[in-house]
């Protein structure tokens, strides 16, 4: 029986293969090269849709070479302040681009950034000698607009939809954007969850998250506006960051600088945005001031007091709990950040103001919960400091909270030559420090309770060759949750890679090393994870890419945990459709040793989806542009577990082994 449904799911993707000839997307290129910049493994449990969602705004409004300015370059999470300097100095030298085959021709850009770069930028038209802010006409009469539609169909049923769900089992999203050039966005997004009620209970307004916005850049004084829901970033992200973050792999890409950006909010996730408004004013050539206010309701879990326990950013209003915790608390948050660049120095200075209109206070019964976040007001400031050269790289942020705590983060790289670079990267965050917008570089994710060293280094001896790698120990002299006394990680890392014309051979090896309780909880052990990789990659450069991979892993844990994977993609298009299929066979012991994977996704849609236990994995993406206007993407993916007959737990749970679902995008372009 169970290999009658297993061959019959098989039918079925071979079937909606046959019938939606639509193709693998033409996105999907950065994301699959994006991926091989970082960590699956260390986005896994928390995949870091705010760096993706940033990308993707990137890729779908890309920058002009010819007319861009290096606060738009430092929007690229993945270029380094060097390369920077590099490209604007090239650009003034030698002219606008004619290609962007001239990428080679600038000394710091290695092969990553050179095929990473075509997503996210072009060599268009030089502007003319003055440049002025469109006009309301110009702009309402030559504007792009994109009204984009997606659903997802699961066949199979959740338990919480015959029970406890208030909603039906589909998962939808309706976008539109209006954009003209560089210099104004108008967009609205509402989506829904599956189990979410529409147009009912407590979304009487129809989808149970919307975000709207408007961008205006470059005019006159203003260098950013944003007016509705917005991200945004200062320094190292000590004191003010909701807007990307990189893993450790990525981080020797950017070699560790400030950032500073605002944009809009453009997804339906309820975490990690303002509401407001923020604006970048230029001062002066040199000087720019960021102002920004906010308000916005969150979900908290309450108190018998009616304080708030834990501040939630799942978004999910699936049941009547989660909905009774809808939008019952709110964050008001205020602040101004000034910066100053000339001749390669660079600083900043960062000061934000929150307020809860419920006091949050945390469950200290547990002592790691001890130094969490408490109160109504909270105050943070922030100093970053820097400087770039051709060679040389500093950057820094030191910060304070109103409990005079301070956390500081700081790095340095050096190119030593063209082929070499190196980077340190040293924190120290306190564990009564606290910033509820903060997030930087760490090991757990938390810039609280955390001290480190991160040595990086990137070589390419030999021509095609290309290694990286790191080493990282961090040391959490406060208590964390299952580790009830002071403790360390270590964290190494070697990547490698070959290219030879059409072929590409890649591997990576990281040890993970942490401490963990005991199951009495007396003493530490340690926990050990290694994971291995192998790819083998081919692509003709004009229809067919291959890729296939296989993955190891050895958890020690109480118990020695075995996994393995093996997988492979394939993708092909023509000039107006492409296709691309990913099959994978998984055999892991348990939980501990999963296996993280890279899939091809849908636009706008992100993850690193992590399989255990026994199976196989079959994923089919397409796309077909349909005329000059109609984009049409369809994914279906298929997943068969051998050793269970159950899937998921609670309302989640599908009583069977096997589970399909069906993605389904319309895009129209006017």
């Amino acid at each position: 029986m169970v290999v009658i449904t297993y061959y019959r799911h098989i039918l079925l993707l071979l079937l909606l293969m046959a019938g939606g000839c639509v193709v693998a997307q033409e996105q999907a290129g950065w994301q699959e090269v994006w991926q091989q910049l970082m960590n699956v493994e260390e986005t896994g449990d928390e995949t870091d849709t705010n760096t993706m969602e940033l990308l993707e705004q990137l890729a779908q409004h890309p920058l002009n070479l010819n007319q861009t300015t290096r606060e738009e370059l430092l929007q690229l999470p993945f270029l380094s302040e060097q390369q920077v300097i590099d490209l604007t100095e090239y650009l003034d030298r030698y002219g606008p681009m004619r290609s962007l085959g001239e990428l080679r021709m600038v000394p710091s850009m290695d092969y990553r950034q050179i095929e990473l770069l075509p997503y996210f930028v072009y060599a268009g038209e030089a502007p003319p000698d003055t440049v002025r802010f469109p006009r309301i006409q110009t702009i309402a009469r030559y504007a792009k607009q994109e009204l984009a539609a997606a659903v997802r169909v699961p066949l199979y049923e959740r338990r919480g939809f015959r029970n406890g769900y208030l909603g039906y089992r589909y998962r939808h999203w309706l976008r539109y954007e209006l954009s003209y050039g560089d210099y104004v966005r108008l967009g609205l997004t509402g989506a829904q969850d599956a189990g979410e009620p529409f147009l009912a209970g407590g979304n009487a307004w129809g989808y149970d998250a919307y975000s709207y916005y408007l961008q205006i850049r470059k005019m006159g004084r203003i260098d950013n506006l944003v007016v509705g829901k917005y991200k945004l970033s200062t320094g190292m992200g000590l004191v003010l960051n909701n807007s990307f973050s990189l893993g450790k792999l990525a981080m020797l890409q950017n070699m560790g600088r400030t950032s500073r950006s605002i944009r809009p909010h453009t997804s339906g996730s309820m975490a990690d945005y303002f509401q407001g408004a923020a604006a970048t004013i230029r001062l002066s050539e040199p000087l720019r001031l960021t102002l920004f206010g906010s308000y916005r309701p969150i979900d908290a879990t309450l108190n018998e007091d009616e304080s708030a326990r834990t501040l939630l950013t799942s978004g999910y209003h699936r049941t009547p709990l989660e909905m009774q915790k809808k939008h019952n608390t709110h964050l008001a948050s205020g602040g101004a950040s000034v910066a100053f660049r000339r001749e390669g120095w660079h600083g900043g200075l960062t000061v934000v103001y929150t307020h809860l209109d419920r006091r949050l206070s945390p469950d200290t019964a547990q002592r790691y919960r001890q130094y969490y976040a408490s109160g109504s007001n909270f105050v943070n400031a922030g100093v970053d400091y820097g400087y770039a050269s051709h060679r040389l790289t500093l950057n820094g942020e030191t910060a304070i909270n109103a409990d005079g705590a301070i956390a500081t983060l700081n790095t340095v790289s050096y190119r030593a030559t063209s082929e070499l670079r190196l980077m340190a990267l040293q924190r120290f965050y306190s564990y009564r420090y606290t910033a509820l917008h903060a997030h930087a570089f760490s090991e757990t994710g938390n810039t609280q309770n955390e001290s480190g060293l991160y040595l990086g280094a990137t070589w390419h001896p030999l021509r095609g060759l290309h290694l990286a790698g790191y080493a990282d120990v961090a040391y959490f002299p406060w208590l964390r949750y299952r580790v009830s006394q002071s403790s360390y990680a270590q964290d190494y890392l070697l990547d490698a890679s070959y290219q030879l014309k059409r072929w590409t051979l890649k591997g990576r090896y990281r040890l993970h090393l942490r401490q963990l309780d005991n199951q009495k909880h007396t003493a530490l052990r340690r926990h050990n994870e290694h994971r291995s990789r192998l790819a083998l990659n081919y692509s003709d450069g004009r229809q067919w890419t291959l890729t296939t991979q296989a993955d190891l892993v050895r958890a020690a844990n109480y118990d020695i945990e075995n996994g393995w994977m093996v997988s492979e993609n394939v993708g092909w298009k023509s000039h107006w459709w492409q296709v691309g299929l990913t099959a994978a066979y998984f055999d892991t012991d348990s939980y501990d040793s999963r296996i993280y994977t890279y899939e091809r996704q849908l636009p706008h849609e992100f993850g690193f989806p992590s399989y255990y236990g026994r199976g196989l994995r079959l994923a089919l993406t397409a796309r077909a542009h349909v005329g000059k206007h109609l984009q049409v993407d369809v994914k279906t993916g298929h997943t068969q577990y051998f050793d269970r007959d159950a899937i998921g737990s609670g309302l989640q749970q599908i009583d069977q082994s096997h589970l399909t679902d069906l993605d389904l995008q319309a895009r129209w372009r006017f």
